[in-house]
């Protein structure tokens, strides 16, 4: 598993397997070529009952097939180097230098999301949101001694839920190995981010508003995500509706699906969308959602229209699709039944809680939302900048992910590689001294405020605790900071 949350950034050693470029061909054929050609040919099924189409071959079909499908689909193709694949002993080394190395105006990687998954873990992750967690999501505040990590939220009914950890939990030590100062970071990162369900560690956290410690041990297992939770305002904000969105997963659908209907039928007047955690995932559900907050203002305009590279300029190179935009999308796509007309808030203007892991999906709602002149009001801090997306693509066991397309909405504006900012006068740090839904809480706390007055007006630290206003890393699974486009 690629993990993204570490506190040291491992830099991956390239294997020399020697230079004999003998039976490496000098003409590339066309990835469909070697596509399921593999060293180690997997047997039997998969868990949907459908055999592996996998063949006997070799290490150099797998990478001539990546070589091949990365000339041939990725965004910037023509700045990716020429490696001989016969220096590199595994897939994933070479996958890994195929990939531009360009920044952005901010300095930034223009690339900053090339990845892999086992295909196994991947079709877990991506059809059912399971994963392997105690089912609490940590922000890194700080990744360097004095390092400080401290819980952002918690999924319901989790082992983490269940040990009493809240949003605001500050970790303080792992197996015995102090978060701010270790230098284990091996078992930081191990009993922090556990890669597997039933392992157990023994972490020792402070409370919100606590002044002493408490030990916990805590086991991993299969978490189910709950991406969409509706959080009720009391009075006199009971027609704004509160919606926390965590990811782009397929079983988003249903969540939104039915807190939209009960926010249609409470009547409310404004929604506040928070999507400061949220990194991404399927882009359709961001469609799906710019309609069901737009409404009838959407109905039959162009959400998103992709680019793909000057090789497909008038189809898609994956579904082999004509290139027309994507509209909003007003039916159900990706849970039974398919086809259900969407409910809809027909809002001409929505507030958006952002923060730096706000990305690719989530902006794509917001751009898409723009061009169709419904108005954000964005709260927060500046998203992560990622107008591009992909197609998962496996091949023997390994499921890839490159950039391939970047959107644009009704208004053809996609350059946000360096992020949105937030509304002016709302650039509001998080707040970790408050729950996620109350009022108090500084992001929500801006957004009501502009609602009442027109303004996000100051909205001061509510304590000394350096927690009170401040954001960090949300560590995610690199595929929901993405863009996922489904065949």
């Amino acid at each position: 598993m690629n993990r993204a949350a570490m506190f040291v950034l491992v830099l991956v050693t390239l294997a020399a397997c020697g230079e004999d470029e003998g039976k490496v061909p000098t003409e590339i054929l066309a990835a469909d070529v070697y596509a399921n050609r593999c060293e180690a040919p997997r047997k039997g099924e998969d868990a949907a009952g459908d055999a592996f189409p996998d063949k006997n071959g070799s290490l150099l079909d797998e990478q001539l097939f990546l070589r091949s499908w990365i000339d041939d689909t990725y965004l910037w193709y023509l700045e990716v180097p020429r490696a001989n694949p016969k220096m590199f002993d595994n897939t994933l080394d070479y996958f890994g230098i195929l990939r531009t190395g360009v920044k952005t105006a901010s300095g930034k990687d223009k690339d900053q999301f090339h990845f892999t998954y086992t295909t196994e873990e991947w079709l877990a992750l991506s059809s059912s949101g399971t994963t392997a967690s105690y089912g609490l999501t940590w922000s890194l505040l700080k990744s360097t001694p004095p390092r400080q990590i401290v819980v952002a939220y918690v999924e319901p009914n989790s082992p983490a839920a269940n040990a009493g950890i809240v949003r605001g939990t500050l970790g303080v030590t792992v197996d015995g190995v102090d978060v701010a100062a270790g230098d284990d970071v091996d078992t930081l990162n191990a009993g922090l981010f556990p890669d597997a369900p039933n392992v157990s560690h023994t972490l020792v956290v402070r409370d919100p508003g606590a002044t002493t410690t408490r030990e916990v041990m805590l086991t991993s297992t299969t978490v189910t995500s709950v991406p969409v939770t509706r959080i009720p305002l009391a009075a006199p904000n009971d027609k704004i509706g509160y919606l926390q969105f965590n990811d782009h997963i397929r079983t988003a659908e249903k969540g939104l699906f039915d807190e939209i209907t009960n926010l249609q039928a409470a009547g409310i007047t404004d929604l506040v969308l928070d999507l400061r955690y949220n990194g991404g995932g399927y882009l359709v559900l961001a469609a799906e959602l710019g309609y069901m907050i737009g409404g009838t203002a959407t109905e039959g305009k162009t959400f998103e229209t992709i680019h793909f590279n000057d090789k497909h300029t008038t189809s898609d190179p994956i579904t082999g699709a004509p290139l027309t935009p994507t509209l909003f999308q007003t039916t159900t796509v990706l849970s039974a039944p398919t086809g259900r007309a969407l409910p809809h808030l027909d809002l001409k203007r929505v507030f958006i809680l952002t923060g730096p892991g706000t990305c690719s999906a989530s902006e794509a709602v917001m751009n898409g939302l723009a061009g169709a002149d419904i108005e954000v009001i964005q709260i927060g801090a500046t998203t992560c900048g990622k107008p591009y997306g992909f197609y998962a693509q496996d091949n023997c066991g390994t499921t890839y992910f490159a950039i391939q397309f970047q959107g644009v909405n009704a208004k053809d504006f996609g350059n946000y590689a360096d992020g949105f900012a937030p509304t002016t006068g709302c650039d509001i740090a998080d707040d970790f001294t408050h729950q996620i839904g109350d009022p108090a809480e500084a992001r929500l706390a801006a957004a009501l405020s502009y609602i009442a007055t027109g303004s996000c007006q100051a909205v001061a630290a509510r304590s000394s605790n350096p927690l009170a206003a401040i954001d960090g890393v949300v560590q995610k699974p690199l595929w929901l900071q993405n863009a996922i486009k489904t065949r």
